[in-house]
């Protein structure tokens, strides 16, 4: 495939064949995800209705990638603490915090790259290796600290209260979100350290 210098359009149809209007050829989800690995920038459409559903073929894509190896990028505990913020207050401000944590870590892909080439070699082991855990360990604590930094714009009471008898009752549910977050990102940490030991 061409790389395109403007957004490619995909039709979906009902039957679910995905269509390149660029290509004027069908294509799978995984010619997609090719596609995102170039750069090349498109949308999909509903054929029918013209609805963007993007989004959700993203989504299936993922969930496509996350079965067919064996090397998942979504920890279960993870998905778990996704699924919970799911409604809540903190819901709003995970989208803007995972985007720039993925934008953060794309550009220093190459800094890990040269990381990794010097610590094992240019050679078919080291280019599949994953990623030593800790040469992301420091951008896991930026992106910690990122995170609550944000979290004290839109409740600047929250950290740094420890949630006494006489607080009203929305600072307490505050702090406690807070806290639960707080205990999620140490519980995560954990886990990278062990992993690292």
């Amino acid at each position: 495939m061409a790389k395109n210098t403007g957004t490619i359009t995909i039709k979906k149809y009902a039957n679910r064949r995905l269509y390149n209007t660029g290509t004027s050829t069908y294509v799978t989800l995984d010619d997609l995800a090719v596609m995102v690995k170039k750069g090349e920038d498109f949308i999909v459409l509903d054929a029918k209705s013209g609805d963007d559903i993007t989004h959700s073929v993203l989504t299936q894509i993922i969930f496509e990638q996350e079965s067919k190896t064996g090397n998942t990028l979504l920890p279960v505990s993870f998905l778990r603490q996704l699924i919970s913020i799911y409604g809540d207050q903190l819901q709003m401000v995970v989208p803007s915090y995972l985007e720039h944590s993925m934008s953060a870590l794309t550009e220093q892909q190459e800094q890990v790259r040269e990381q990794i080439t010097k610590s094992f070699g240019d050679n078919p082991v080291a280019r599949n290796i994953q990623l030593p855990i800790q040469l992301v360990e420091e951008q896991v604590r930026r992106n910690t600290e990122m995170f609550q930094k944000a979290m004290q714009m839109f409740s600047p009471f929250a950290l740094g209260q420890t949630g006494t008898s006489g607080e009203a009752p929305k600072k307490s549910d505050a702090s406690k979100d807070i806290d639960d977050l707080k205990s999620q990102l140490k519980q995560l940490q954990d886990k990278i350290n062990s992993i690292d030991s």
